[in-house]
């Protein structure tokens, strides 16, 4: 984990990309405005040093009028209220940038059990004695019947050592049922009670002296055991491809016969069509060893009596089939990664449509054959992988990102860590993570859920897109700003500031500051998720900012220098004039960026942002009856022929943009994206 580099995030980039360029404007703004006056000050030869205090006063609040100052603010907030709401649909957000990165995921890369599959494993076929014997009963309650009498000791044995070769415990409370451990564990204590036996009195019978843990790379786990006869038994359980070629006997009733290269077929094309039925399969054996002695790995896993398989199922999650069809739908590749069968994983990744035909299926076996190159050659095409270690989604999550993928990664084992910490999302699980998975994780499911995934994307999409709103109000005002105010001064010198300071930083810090912030927690625009992710490389200054931002500045740009120069020989009443437009027209326009392709008529503005635009109109009417802050302002009590006129003015820059947006955008609505 230390070894691999943590990434930037898209929204991290694209901050970056707007604070280098509000920078350079801001400095730009400054330089210009007091290089033009000072310069035609003392070509006319009137240059005092005196006198470039207010200028210098002006262009600074015209460089503060430039910049964006609520950004940090609003993404934070957006952010945060992001991760309240994505709380409560069951996601905890670890690390605040990831809420947006979802909204560029393309790739989401899940386990099988308990995320897209319901986690509760229940037996419904044996293998026992060239025989196949079949469990009745779904769920952890241990209810239902077993198609063969417990008279048999080969099937006797392999239930016995289904449960001294697990750590699962089963537990009952106010009627329900549940498992505490391994989900494929409490299958075979399950179905063991079904059978009758008692797991802890067995247990206790049976103690474990001994054990030999499962991992990826064995496939296999091996316990132990001083039997109630004082006899010492190994059990191991894991592949049935593993157990059958350790193998040397099976057993058939009460006798073990020899494993012939026949019977080791029979078993393999037994395996297959148990997993082909969509079945998770184990294969149990048992091995009696010297009385005492230490055992090691070599001695009590090679040799080994085959007792038989067990095929259980766990059925697939409803609300994750619907969730992957909406990835489907908005071009998000669904990829399932298990350490199933191949045969197993294909049939439930077909149940759950993930695969499809034409689909590749890989693997670990074939994966680790490939190096990163090659399997980045053919990423795009594998669906499933199959019998893969933990560390196998670390070469996955590699290849997919060297395609220029954004990628989620969902896992739970400590070995999960470094392939979550490498994508650009990891998801831990909430309830069968390990720390360390959660620790390297940026988000957690409190429910193992996919279905939740597909929520989380949802809101990061909204929190992108309600920046794009906030970035596109005030860019559009604070670029209107600085052309009319910088550009009068540059023509007509220090002597005719449109505003003064004190005027322009109230207008860009009360008059753009609520509404904005009201627009950053705008809720989502309808079809959010009726499109393909975005590019993670797009600058923020996509056609639609870019086109909303120039059309905004085309048009009011002309009007607030008309309405000063027409009034220009009373200045005091230019000056009204201009900010009262700037205060009345900024409100107004406001309503026309609650959504930046859709028509007000269709996505009308929110609670939050009547309430700003309200608090903002009535602020400025309280804070104008006070003869200091006129003085300040530089501006005399506007008329109510001057409000309606400008109000009149607003209106018209209003409707002008709203034809545009529907020019452009609203003549046909966007079409669902076809799965």
């Amino acid at each position: 984990m230390s070894a691999i580099e943590t990434e930037k995030t898209p929204l991290e980039c694209r901050t970056d990309e707007i604070g280098k360029w509000l920078g350079i404007v801001t400095l730009g703004v400054c330089l210009v405005v007091v290089g033009v006056s000072v310069t035609k000050e003392v070509m006319a030869g009137t240059f005092e040093l005196d006198s470039t205090l207010p200028i210098i006063l002006f262009a600074i609040a015209l460089a503060v009028a430039a910049v964006p100052e609520a950004l940090a603010a609003i993404v934070t907030g957006a952010l945060a209220i992001a991760m309240h709401e994505m709380a409560k649909k069951n996601a905890l957000v670890r690390k605040m940038p990831a809420v947006e990165t979802l909204g560029c995921t393309s790739v989401i890369c899940s386990d099988k059990t308990g995320t897209l599959t319901r986690a509760q494993m229940t037996v419904r076929r044996m293998y026992v004695g060239d025989r196949a014997i079949e469990v009745s009963g779904v769920g952890y309650a241990p209810e239902g019947q077993i198609d063969a009498s417990l008279d048999d000791a080969a099937l006797s044995l392999l239930l016995k050592g289904g449960i001294l070769a697990s750590d699962a415990l089963l537990e009952s409370d106010a009627g329900r049922w549940f498992v505490k451990g391994d989900p494929t564990e409490g299958a075979l204590i399950v179905v063991a009670a079904k059978a009758g036996l008692r797991p802890d009195d067995l247990r206790v019978a049976c103690p474990r002296t001994e054990e030999f843990p499962f991992s990826a790379e064995r496939k296999r786990m091996t316990t132990i055991h001083t039997m109630d006869d004082r006899r010492r038994f190994a059990f191991s359980k894991g592949a049935p491809e593993v157990m059958v070629d350790r193998c040397a006997s099976y057993m058939v009733g009460d006798k073990a016969v020899p494993m012939t290269d026949g019977q080791r077929t029979k078993l393999h094309e037994v395996n297959a069509q148990m997993a082909s039925d969509a079945l998770r399969v184990l294969g149990i054996a048992y091995k009696e060893l010297p009385a005492s002695g230490a055992a090691d790995e070599a001695t009590a896993e090679i040799g080994l009596t085959f007792l038989g398989l067990v095929g259980m199922m766990d059925p697939p999650r409803e609300e994750a089939i619907e969730a992957v069809k909406v990835c489907r739908r908005i071009h998000i590749k669904p990829v399932m990664i298990t350490g199933d069968h191949k045969l197993t994983a294909v049939a439930v990744a077909k149940e759950i449509c993930i695969y499809r035909d034409g689909d590749k299926v890989l693997t670990g076996d074939e994966l680790a054959a490939m190096d990163e190159h090659g399997l980045a050659a053919v990423v795009e095409q594998v669906t499933v992988y199959a019998r893969v270690s933990p560390l196998d989604k670390l070469k996955i999550v590699r290849a997919w990102k060297e395609k220029g993928h954004v990628v989620a990664m969902t896992g739970d084992g400590v070995n999960d860590a470094p392939a979550l910490k490498q994508a650009d999302i990891g998801v831990g699980m909430g309830i069968a993570g390990t720390e360390v998975a959660k620790e390297a994780s940026d988000i957690i499911l409190n429910d193992d859920n996919f279905a939740t995934i597909v929520v989380a994307i949802e809101r990061g999409r909204w929190i992108y897109d309600n920046i794009k709103k906030y970035l596109t109000y005030l860019l559009r005002a604070n670029i209107t700003e600085v052309v009319v105010l910088g550009g009068v001064v540059m023509v007509m010198g220090a002597d005719y500031l449109p505003l003064l300071p004190a005027a322009i930083l109230y207008i860009n810090l009360a008059t753009d500051g609520l509404p904005a912030l009201a627009l950053g927690i705008a809720p989502a625009d309808p079809g959010i998720m009726q499109r393909p992710p975005r590019d993670s490389k797009e600058s923020v200054f996509s056609f639609d900012v870019c086109v909303l931002i120039a059309l905004g500045v085309v048009i009011e740009c002309p009007l607030f220098l008309w309405m000063f120069f027409n009034n220009i020989e009373d200045l005091e009443t230019a000056r009204t004039q201009v900010f009262l437009m700037f205060v009345i027209i900024e409100l107004i326009l406001a309503m026309n960026f609650r959504s930046l392709r859709y028509s007000v008529l269709k996505v009308p503005p929110h609670k939050w942002l009547v309430i700003a635009i309200v608090w903002e109109l009535a602020l400025i009417v309280v804070l104008l009856q006070f003869d200091a802050v006129l003085e300040s302002f530089g501006i005399a009590m506007p008329t109510w022929s001057d409000i309606g006129f400008v109000t009149l003015l607003g209106f018209g820059v209003f409707l002008t943009i709203e034809i545009a947006k529907w020019l452009l955008w609203g003549r046909k609505a966007p079409a669902p994206v076809p799965a």
